[in-house]
């Protein structure tokens, strides 16, 4: 069985290194990952996040005026890419376990294979609601927040599933972890309330955090300190992502709810071209990280987006 996150962090002399990938559309083969993970192995990621996202669905009206259902973008399942990744590289896998799209029994279903398989470090997120939709839907029977999930995962690892005729179960070894939001969740009416449904997730069962993107390092280290202040006294992985684009400075905000700071955006705005943009975003980031790694974070965590050259050039000057 392989090492959960806090056993790496417990044993970690130093800050250590890890990153998230988007796992490939459907229809791609495995070499669509694999060129953004070869060049970071040099760098021995303590664990590697596998993202996932729901299914995409457009509605189309048929001839009789009933609604047809079609799927029109999938990224294949957390389990399938996960073992890919685990058996190529010898590399401890975090797959992110979502809420939306799944019933409770998907959910037990794809832990029960994640476990046969070895896989016992997971992220525990709610996720995104479907693209052209306000608000989060849940699956007929699936869980509709982040803490149902933790306490059903909590439950396996007690060998409690869902079904109460289950005789001399197995009990799961899970190792959870959850997100984290220094600048709160954007559906979160303030600061307060995020850290409130956040330390319900650790005594929940959750043992580890880990952060949505920041730019400014002061947003890490205040959420930190509001969360031990609230006695959330679990690691607090702090997620970095570089901007590489011009339209990023727009974009996540909006999307993200992350402030990019003026200062940042100053320079983006300089750039004469997306190279330049993806330059400013890696000298950013290294300055970002040795901040934190000498502040003695117990991971830097990197959101590469399906693209890692930059995230390459970040580590070679901090790892």
């Amino acid at each position: 069985m392989e090492r959960t996150v806090i056993q790496h962090i417990n044993d970690a002399d130093e800050t250590l290194f890890s990153f998230e990938l988007l796992p490939p559309l459907k229809g791609q083969d495995f070499s669509s990952i694999a060129n953004s993970i070869d060049p970071l192995m040099e760098f021995k990621p303590a664990f590697i996040n596998i993202t996932y996202h729901q299914e995409e669905i457009e509605y189309e009206t048929l001839a009789n005026g009933l609604m047809k259902k079609n799927v029109v973008r999938k990224r294949p399942g957390t389990v399938g890419i996960s073992a890919a990744i685990k058996f190529r590289y010898g590399v401890n896998i975090v797959p992110h376990i979502i809420c939306g799209g799944f019933s409770r029994e998907d959910t037990e279903n794809a832990l029960i294979d994640l476990n046969f398989l070895g896989v016992n470090n997971v992220l525990v997120v709610r996720g995104d609601p479907q693209p052209g939709m306000k608000s989060f839907v849940p699956e007929p029977d699936g869980n509709s927040h982040a803490i149902e999930t933790v306490i059903q995962i909590t439950n396996l690892n007690k060998g409690i599933y869902l079904d109460p005729k289950i005789r001399n179960s197995r009990s799961t070894n899970f190792c959870i972890g959850v997100a984290g939001y220094p600048e709160k969740h954007s559906e979160s009416p303030n600061m307060d309330s995020d850290i409130h449904f956040l330390k319900k997730k650790i005594e929940a069962g959750a043992q580890f955090i880990v952060t949505q993107m920041f730019f400014d390092n002061k947003k890490y280290f205040d959420f930190v300190d509001v969360c031990r202040r609230n006695n959330i006294n679990v690691p607090i992985i702090p997620g970095l992502k570089p901007i590489s684009t011009l339209n990023q400075i727009a974009i996540i905000p909006k999307t993200f709810g992350v402030e990019v700071p003026a200062t940042l955006v100053k320079e983006v705005l300089k750039c004469k071209n997306n190279d330049e943009v993806r330059q400013l975003g890696v000298k950013w980031a290294i300055e970002q990280s040795k901040e934190l790694k000498k502040a003695h974070v117990p991971v830097l965590h990197y959101y590469t987006m399906g693209k890692s050259d930059n995230i390459r050039k970040i580590a070679k000057e901090i790892f």
